[in-house]
């Protein structure tokens, strides 16, 4: 598979949803297999919160491939000897694109909170002008889950003649006070660490040594990430084998768990960049700037392809389900249709039960369905 990695710098101002301007701003991406002569082979990938350009392949350092490497390959359902697929960081993450601990021009200064809040829509906006200067004027799908369907969904709003189908996995049309709820404990957590600094600390220093306010938010974060079905096959109640039962600060494998992936997580994301793709997160609502939630789904020329999760506690199937019912009350409700997947595993089974809407996605590029 080819993997082409890139930088794309703009010069010119990004004017936001918010009103500011953004200039000037860097973003990367990462693209797989080859652009064919009518450049009609194209399908966007939009990544998670904690996702980046890299969906796929394996670095020659690298010990783990890419983050949805199971479905983007050669010969894989999204088949890189087929498409060109291509995959940005978004504006507001550390990892790899402008955000709040960038330069900012033309002082030798991080942003840090004089970084302008970036939505959702802005960060679709950016993309959009990233694939025109690439020349990319219509693409063959948009597929993304999480924070990346949400991305999905405002390209099939805010542009929709680009992409002939939009594939929104574990997604919602508005973020609810349920998730808002488990963000709102990683903000305090984050703010509450003297080692937060206001956010004047040393990336560095966290990169080195973690910030506990970070990791517990980020346990939290885990929590809604899984089920209770999926952590009782995980976990069960086994208790860690080096630790007493009757110590005070004995462990159960699933503590264990949350420890390792709550203290491990600082020291490759950034927390200011954090609290801005959560508050990007938590003020997504596809309806904004319209009359009404039917308004902005009118808009839709794409084929929309809602896929949710039945266990998924983070975004629930239901609010998917909810995209599809207000569709067919538009006059676009035949370009909608809603595939729900039969998972135990939890809001994560968008990355790692691939096996189980594969067949479905291929179906979909395949013009099967």
């Amino acid at each position: 598979m080819n993997i082409v990695t890139k930088v794309k710098n703009f010069t010119n101002p990004l004017y936001l949803e918010s009103g500011r301007i953004l200039e000037p701003y860097e973003i990367t991406y990462e693209t797989y297999g080859k652009l064919n002569r009518k450049k009609d082979n194209v399908i966007v990938i939009t990544h998670a919160l904690t996702g980046n350009h890299h969906a796929s392949g394996r670095y020659e350092d690298e010990a783990k491939a890419g983050w949805w490497d199971g479905l983007i390959g050669d010969n894989k359902v999204i088949d890189t000897k087929k498409y060109f697929v291509i995959c940005a960081t978004v504006l507001g993450s550390p990892r790899g694109s402008t955000c709040a601990i960038s330069t900012m021009y033309p002082t030798d200064k991080l942003y840090r909170f004089k970084f302008p809040v970036i939505t959702i829509r802005d960060m679709v906006k950016a993309q959009k002008i990233l694939f025109n200067k690439l020349g990319i004027y219509k693409v063959k799908a948009i597929i993304g889950g999480s924070m990346g369907g949400m991305q999905a969904l405002q390209f099939a709003v805010d542009f929709p003649n680009f992409a002939e189908s939009i594939i929104p996995l574990a997604a919602t049309h508005a973020t609810t006070p349920w998730t808002i709820a488990f963000n709102k404990v990683t903000i305090e957590s984050i703010l509450n660490d003297d080692d937060f600094k206001d956010g004047y600390y040393d990336p560095k220093d966290i990169a080195e040594n973690g910030l506990k306010g970070l990791a517990i938010g980020r346990m939290a974060g885990h929590i809604s990430f899984l089920s209770k079905d999926s952590m009782d096959l995980k976990f069960g109640r086994d208790y860690v084998e080096t630790d007493g039962l009757y110590e005070l600060f004995g462990r159960f494998q699933v503590e264990r768990y949350l420890d390792y992936n709550g203290y491990s997580f600082p020291k490759w994301f950034d927390p200011l960049s954090y609290l801005y793709l959560i508050k990007a997160i938590n003020i997504f609502d596809l309806s904004r700037g319209y009359d009404s939630f039917e308004d902005a789904l009118e808009r839709i020329e794409s084929k929309l392809y809602l896929i949710g999760f039945k266990k998924d506690f983070l975004f629930f199937p239901e609010e998917m389900r909810k995209i599809h019912q207000t569709m067919q009350k538009t006059s676009k409700k035949d370009l909608v249709s809603y595939y729900e997947v039969d998972s135990n595993y939890g809001h994560d089974a968008f990355l790692v039960e691939i096996d189980k809407f594969s067949s479905y996605i291929k179906d979909i590029l395949d013009g099967k369905i």
